[in-house]
């Protein structure tokens, strides 16, 4: 086991970083840590007691003022091998280790209730942990989104269980040990780390051989990827449940299914659901306020979750309706009450790839006329997805697209955001529609942009992984000063 009591955490802001310091600092570690810049996660951190430097150097392991840190806290992909205070880590001897192990032994003698996939990991970690609130479990959770509810990403709970999203982007899932695995979907990304399409997949079937001899890996039945993932597991001798529909079920006999979705009724302001629980032959129902079919689905997930680390189905089911969502997914930002603009709703999401951002474009299709400003996340990703990028944002009646926010990467020669809008209107000339299309690398000119587009009742969705999110404010003010 690795000593905990001095913690030294390199990108503490960070949704992943933030929610262990959290943890940590409720367990009585001490914690020093550094990011680039000072936010919101940090100010509410050191209100906690932890000790944080704006800015990167090596006198900052030194925070805390009355001895070094007995462990260095780092995420490979997002923090360079020369940042100084790695370096000067690495010079005390001190042990360096990744976010990834730190939560494996966090995790250590609790009931490992883990999320993975591609897709819908945050939401799904968010709804099992409402749920089972609900249900008085008072579990432990570690989350890569703040809950609306709870106003916070990560706590340290007084019951047996410990609910987190198991992160594929650098394979760091692996290096848990689950009771209760949940894959989501399965579908190729990250190929900046991958060497292979074949070796994305590989990485959920090893995922899957990390389950505990007596655990269960459930699966969803409506993504064939990872139902196939569930029947290979099958072969293995892993235990396998799924949820999902009918008609993916019947796809999929080989995986039993645990949670079937017998009926769902969307109406303007949420969605009914009825879901059968094969295990206790009973019939549950809870209502959604969170829009969308890949909602529905990871509803199903939490509950099946939640009745697999045998928490009462109802009361589950009772919290789930109780659900109201998690900062940046599908996220309302404000309601323009009057005016030329009266009646439109501005909504934020954290969607990145071409996937996301159609299942959120097609939720919100169903209440009404629809303007995304998108910013594409790395350039590696926006050129392998290009075309698919085109044709889900094609879903929406007008587009701006921003310069892509490369994060990690360096400029790419000939990739620009460029290659989505041309992808956009090739679409658009052979089925019309959307109507306009911007691209609009002036982060600034976005708001004017949409107050030029936008109409009395629409939905107007930010959308992307970078800094777009600081852009809902200005379109409000706006809208609301026109």
């Amino acid at each position: 086991m690795t000593d905990l009591s001095r913690v030294h955490l390199i990108g503490i802001g960070g949704a992943g970083m933030s929610g262990v310091a959290r943890i940590l600092l409720d367990r009585g570690s001490v914690v020093t840590g550094s990011d680039v810049k000072d936010s919101r996660p940090v100010k509410a951190l050191r209100a906690q007691g932890a000790h944080i430097a704006v800015g990167h150097a090596a006198e900052n392991l030194d925070l805390a003022g009355d001895g070094e840190p007995t462990v260095v806290v780092t995420s490979f992909a997002a923090i360079p091998k020369d940042n100084p205070e790695l370096l000067e880590a690495a010079h005390r001897g001190i042990p360096i280790i990744r976010r990834s192990d730190l939560l494996g032994e966090l995790m250590e003698g609790y009931t490992q209730i883990l999320f993975a996939g591609t897709h819908g990991k945050t939401t799904t970690t968010s709804m099992a942990v409402v749920a089972l609130q609900a249900a008085g479990a008072d579990p432990s959770f570690a989350i890569g989104g703040q809950l609306n509810r709870a106003g916070t990403n990560a706590h340290h709970g007084s019951g047996s269980a410990f609910v987190a999203e198991a992160d594929e982007s650098d394979a760091s899932l692996l290096r848990y040990r689950p009771d209760i695995a949940v894959i989501t979907n399965i579908e190729p990304d990250h190929l900046d780390f991958f060497d292979s399409e074949e070796a994305y997949y590989g990485v959920f079937d090893a995922f899957a051989d990390c389950v505990t001899d007596s655990g269960h890996l459930v699966v969803c039945l409506d993504d064939d990827a990872a139902a196939q993932c569930g029947e290979r597991a099958v072969k293995r001798g892993i235990n396998v449940v799924g949820y999902g529909t009918s008609a993916a079920a019947q796809r999929h006999p080989d995986v039993p299914c645990g949670a079937l979705i017998t009926n769902e009724v969307a109406e303007s302001t949420h969605t009914a659901v009825t879901v059968h629980l094969a295990e206790q032959q009973l019939d549950v129902l809870y209502t959604l306020s969170v829009p969308g079919r890949h909602m529905v689905l990871n509803s199903a997930a939490a509950l099946l979750a939640g009745v697999l680390a045998g928490q009462d189905a109802q009361a589950l089911a009772d919290g789930l309706s109780e659900f109201t969502g998690v900062r940046r997914r599908f996220e309302l930002k404000g309601i323009i009450g009057s005016g030329p603009y009266e009646g439109v709703h501005v909504y934020d999401d954290y969607a990145h790839h071409p996937t996301e951002v159609a299942a959120v474009l097609t939720a919100a299709k169903q209440r009404g006329r629809v303007v995304v400003c998108f910013q594409p996340h790395l350039y590696s990703r926006t050129q392998t997805f290009a075309t698919e990028f085109a044709q889900a944002l094609s879903l929406a009646d007008a587009v701006v697209v921003l310069e892509i926010f490369g994060a990690r990467e360096q400029p790419v020669e000939g990739v620009d955001s460029r290659i989505i809008t041309d992808g956009i209107d090739r679409v658009a000339a052979v089925a019309g529609s959307p109507d306009p299309v911007v691209y609009q690398p002036d982060f600034s000119a976005v708001a004017g942009d949409v107050a030029r587009i936008a109409q009395p009742g629409d939905l107007v969705i930010t959308m992307g992984a970078g800094d777009v999110t600081l852009l809902s404010g200005p379109i409000l003010d706006a809208l609301a000063g026109a």
